[in-house]
């Protein structure tokens, strides 16, 4: 079996390892890191919770010392680009954890905070800039920062940040390095947009899979409700009752819909808080720390926080609303499982979401277990103004129409007979007028 040892890292570097309490490589490490030390490009596909962070920051820690070398002002020798605010600020953690032992400096560029603080510290040159492209570029257009000495940019979670339209903003960056850089790619899944990239922007990689694409940890114990829109509120509050869920992550489509989730739960005496992009830096990163120290045990989240919530022994990930995106449903559920643990993945399937399910499962490759609900017996369709009708793929119901009041229709939607009229010409008194005249 291979060990940290067996991977060419310098010596501080293995000390930190230990110190962190790991022997043993992931599969993704051993595959990413002596490719990455002998300064080839890399395309690497793991599904989230393999140990993609240390896969990268090893490597990039180990060049920084063997160069030793003082970054210049407003210049930064190794760059990686995360899609959201908290996986930023957890990959510069890791890189403290790793580089106790050696001088490496780490600076976080984000939004959602003040740029007076990140602007100092780039000032001064920093080893390892860890970044959200939008506030990246932010600086890179002020003068703040320049990437004419990055030898080594990583792109971790590409697939999210294409997600999220983060691509025109990450090819315009990768055109201000300069022409010989070591680029590292990683993703859960590799859309062709993301190949069209690696294409563009790399030299050569080499390709590392450690899973199949965009399949989700096999310890993950997956179930689905099938359930009315309107009855998922008493579900959902029946299930985070339980006592088994330790610790819960509840996932909406939309930041509205989270607040709203929140409320709900609050009303029902639970305590919950939500994470989501109008909230603050600040704010989200104070409502994971009481989640990770467990003053909090049910969190409620948007897609665009679940790459960046790394944190051991969630038991639970309930979809409230499935992600119409089928790669969004293996990252949420990701967040569990973790650290060689088991894990649980509950999702609540109105009809309107049926589609999203079956693209879910295709992407998958396998048949998620179906659980039957109380409230499935008693769900009337009408009562959401839904009619039994299909109207093609993406949709088991669809919608009443309307009354149309404005061309005067009536309440089947069909036009008044006397409004008809009214708008008619009339050709026949006119006729009946020259017929007397005559």
């Amino acid at each position: 079996m291979t060990s940290f040892n067996d991977l060419g890292l310098a010596e501080p570097i293995l000390r930190a390892i230990s110190a962190a309490g790991y022997s043993t490589p992931t599969p993704i490490q051993s595959g990413v890191i002596p490719d990455m030390l002998g300064r080839r490009d890399i395309v690497g596909i793991a599904q989230t919770g393999t140990g993609k962070t240390a896969a990268f920051v090893l490597p990039m820690l180990n060049r920084i010392l063997l160069e030793k070398r003082r970054p210049d002002a407003k210049s930064c020798p190794a760059l990686i680009l995360a899609p959201t605010r908290e996986l930023a600020a957890q990959i510069a953690d890791n890189i403290r954890v790793y580089s106790q032992f050696i001088h490496a400096s780490v600076t976080v560029i984000v939004g959602g905070v003040k740029p007076r603080a990140q602007i100092r510290n780039l000032a001064r040159g920093v080893d390892i800039v860890v970044a959200t492209p939008g506030r990246l570029e932010d600086h890179i257009s002020t003068g703040a920062l320049k990437l004419d000495q990055t030898h080594t940019i990583v792109l971790d979670e590409a697939d999210q940040m294409m997600d999220l339209g983060f691509m025109p903003a990450i090819r315009r960056i990768m055109k201000l390095l300069p022409h010989s850089h070591q680029t590292v790619l990683l993703s859960a899944t590799m859309p062709k947009q993301i190949r069209a990239l690696a294409k563009d922007f790399l030299s050569d990689p080499a390709e590392i899979s450690v899973a199949p694409q965009s399949r989700p940890i096999e310890r993950i114990d997956q179930k689905v409700y099938f359930v009315g829109k309107q009855a998922k509120r008493q579900l959902l509050e029946e299930l985070v009752e339980h006592a088994e869920t330790e610790r819960v992550i509840v996932f909406t489509r939309t930041k509205h819909g989270a607040n709203k989730v929140v409320i709900n739960l609050e009303k029902r005496g639970l305590t919950a808080a939500a994470i989501h992009g109008n909230k603050s830096q600040s704010q989200r990163q104070k409502t994971l720390n009481a989640f990770r120290k467990g003053e909090l045990n049910i969190l409620v989240a948007t897609d665009i926080a679940a790459r960046g919530i790394d944190i051991d022994d969630i038991s639970h990930i309930i979809n409230y609303e499935l992600p119409n995106i089928p790669e969004s449903y293996v990252h949420r559920i990701g967040r569990t499982a973790r650290a060689g643990k088991s894990g649980i993945a509950i999702s609540l399937c109105d009809p309107t979401e049926r589609s999203f399910l079956r693209d879910i499962e295709k992407l998958t490759g396998r048949a998620i277990e179906r659980l039957d609900s109380a409230y499935r017996d008693t769900y009337d369709p009408t009562q959401e103004g839904l009619s039994p009708t299909p109207r093609g793929r993406g949709n088991s119901f669809r919608k009443k129409p309307r009354p149309n009041h404005k061309s005067g229709g009536n309440h089947h939607g069909k036009p008044n007979a006397n409004k008809a009229q009214q708008g008619r010409k009339r050709p026949q008194k006119q006729n009946r007028n020259k017929s007397k005249a005559a």
